[in-house]
C-alpha cells in the first residue's frame, strides 16, 4: 500500500512540474493539457478492472 500511495504523489509531482514548465512558456496550452490529464485520470479511475486484476472464482 505505501508503495502505491510514494507512485501516485511522485506521479503528481511530475505531472505538476510539467503543467508549471508548459505554463512557463504559453499558460493556454497549460490549461488545456491539465484539462486532458484530468479527463484520462478520470476515465482510468471509473474504468471496470480489466481480466487481468480480476481473480478467478475457485471451486
Amino acid at each position: 500500500m505505501v508503495r502505491n500511495v510514494v507512485l501516485t504523489v511522485l506521479e503528481v509531482v511530475s505531472l505538476l512540474a510539467l503543467l508549471y514548465g508548459v505554463a512557463l512558456v504559453y499558460v493556454p496550452a497549460a490549461l488545456i493539457l491539465a484539462g486532458v490529464m484530468g479527463i484520462v485520470a478520470a476515465e482510468q479511475k471509473l474504468a471496470p478492472p480489466s481480466a487481468a486484476h480480476r481473480k478467478e472464482p475457485t471451486s
